[in-house]
């Protein structure tokens, strides 16, 4: 049976929905400067409409990229996850981002909270490998939250910490912050985590490494990661 059309009671062509979400989620852009983008293509769409189809479409869109990307990241014999926080200001309030990427680059689950004690920690990691399964070693750095609660899930002997060793998962908070400051920062905890959600799945399908690989494979990765996202949706 064939899947429900997502967007089936839209006027707007599935085309431009794909190519607002992309341009919001993928780039540091505003609303409004992807109003003003689309206008240059000749597209008439309000600020408003690209925000309503961003939150409709883009946990659907990150859903489908995560499930056709999942299987193939198990399958790694030597699958390693690099753990790390950051801490993000809601309304004045800190709160703390946690995020899993594994040695590819691939950012795994992003989960928010407010403190980052051992409980967080366990919620965090638990809610990682019920939707990923289990690496071969967990790299962290000397935060005692992430000893005391793989210590509690048995896996204390994956645990690696050291100078350095950790630098993945920083630097993969980068893009995360250029989106957060052209949103001015976000309002909820709520939104915080649907965005970090979506931003992290399709970061991982355009996220091609070029400094890493040479111009021709580059390309054939980019033309390759965007028939995908053009075939997102369909029924």
């Amino acid at each position: 049976m064939s899947k429900p059309n997502p967007f089936r009671y839209f006027r707007t062509s599935r085309e431009v929905i794909r190519l607002a979400v992309m341009m919001y989620v993928r780039f540091p852009l505003s609303l409004r400067n992807v109003e003003d983008l689309l206008h240059e293509r000749g597209i008439d769409v309000g600020h408003e409409s690209v925000r309503f189809w961003w939150m409709r479409f883009g946990p659907l869109f990150a859903s489908e990229i995560r499930k056709a990307r999942i299987q193939r990241m198990r399958s790694y014999s030597n699958w390693q996850w690099h753990l790390d926080e950051v801490f993000v200001k809601i309304n004045g309030e800190r709160h703390y981002l946690w995020r899993a990427v594994d040695h590819e680059g691939e950012v795994l689950e992003s989960f928010v909270t407010k403190t980052r004690d051992k409980k967080a920690a366990l919620k965090f990691l638990k809610k990682a490998m019920r939707r990923c399964g289990r690496p071969e070693k967990i790299v962290t750095d000397k935060l005692r939250s992430y000893g005391a609660a793989l210590k509690e899930i048995g896996a204390a002997d994956r645990q690696e910490t050291g100078r350095w060793l950790n630098n993945r998962a920083e630097n993969s908070h980068l893009p995360l912050r250029r989106r957060e400051r052209a949103m001015s920062r976000f309002r909820r905890m709520r939104s915080l985590q649907k965005f970090a959600a979506v931003h992290s799945s399709i970061h991982n399908l355009f996220n091609a490494e070029r400094s890493l690989t040479s111009r021709a494979n580059f390309k054939r990765n980019r033309a390759v990661a965007l028939a995908e996202w053009r075939n997102l949706g369909t029924a």
